[in-house]
């Protein structure tokens, strides 16, 4: 009896059998396919945000999830509700050498400021150490206006260069 319900001695049913194992395999196949294209490196290009507002969370989210030490990213809270508008992060276990976390503050205010066009001042909060940037002082500091970046690479090109010079990042927060 199971030997005709599996089709096996009766070769119209192993033929049925066969047609469907095939036609699972290839729907099984399809859907693999489809899963692996959607995916898919879900990275986005930082500056597909430029000119977010910081009232849109969702961008604000993307942006950070793209940056220094997303990993050890922990929480966000948006000061939107008066301006000065702000933004207040806070990251656990960034390790690396003494002047790591106001390295990773700098390059990611960096690109925060470039994008958001109306985020006044970010707080960066870390274990054991707390750091407040604002919009002006970092334009200051580079002598460029942040917003006129187009582009990633030149944003990059730009933090790594005054980053790799220990001197002018001490200046910044001493």
């Amino acid at each position: 009896m199971l030997r005709l319900a599996m089709g096996i001695g009766d070769k119209s049913g192993g033929r049925k059998l066969l047609k469907y194992m095939k036609l699972f395999l290839f729907s099984l196949s399809v859907l693999l396919l489809l899963n692996g294209c959607s995916s898919a490196n879900t990275t986005k290009n930082l500056f597909e945000f430029k000119d977010s507002y910081i009232g849109d969370n969702s961008a604000v989210v993307h942006i950070v999830h793209q940056l220094l030490h997303e990993e050890e990213f922990k929480k966000l809270k948006l000061q939107t509700k008066k301006q000065p508008y702000g933004i207040h992060l806070t990251y656990e276990d960034i390790s690396g050498a003494d002047n790591e976390r106001e390295k990773v503050a700098i390059y990611n205010a960096t690109f925060i400021f470039a994008l958001i066009q109306n985020v006044d001042w970010i707080i960066f909060q870390f274990d054991n150490a707390e750091y407040k940037l604002t919009k002006e002082e970092l334009e200051g500091w580079y002598g460029k206006q942040l917003s006129d970046f187009s582009n990633e690479k030149s944003l990059k090109e730009l933090a790594t260069n005054y980053l790799n010079d220990e001197e002018k990042v001490k200046k910044l927060f001493h």
